[in-house]
């Protein structure tokens, strides 16, 4: 068994992503003594997506952050990528319904493979 050292990572991931070369790691937080200010930075990054009720919404959002624990840069672009997909395209398809955004169109299309009639 090889031991591989894991550590948290926040990053950014942009609407308009294609792929995890799009996703930019803002942090590294080394241990968990430093995970506790990493996770603040994370919530303040996201807050303009809560609601009055303080409830997170993917539709509110602008980008989209994640925390990860993994092992290297490559590997956190890779999974952060994977797993706001999904928060990415209903973000995206609400776009398209609200306002009819064509850009939206264009990369639900494009990118996600997400056929969408306006």
């Amino acid at each position: 068994m090889l031991f591989q050292e894991k550590f948290f990572y926040l990053c950014r991931v942009p609407l308009s992503a294609e792929g995890p070369q799009d996703v930019e790691i803002i942090r590294r937080a080394d241990d968990t003594r430093s995970f506790s200010d990493l996770f603040l930075q994370f919530e303040e990054l996201r807050s303009h997506a809560f609601n009055k009720d303080q409830l997170y919404s993917v539709i509110r959002a602008d980008e989209l952050f994640i925390i990860l624990r993994t092992t290297t840069p490559d590997q956190a672009r890779s999974d952060a990528f994977d797993q706001t997909r999904s928060g990415l395209i209903t973000n995206l398809e609400h776009r398209v319904m609200q306002n009819k955004d064509q850009n939206a169109v264009h990369i639900l299309r494009n990118v996600h493979h997400v056929d969408i009639d306006l």
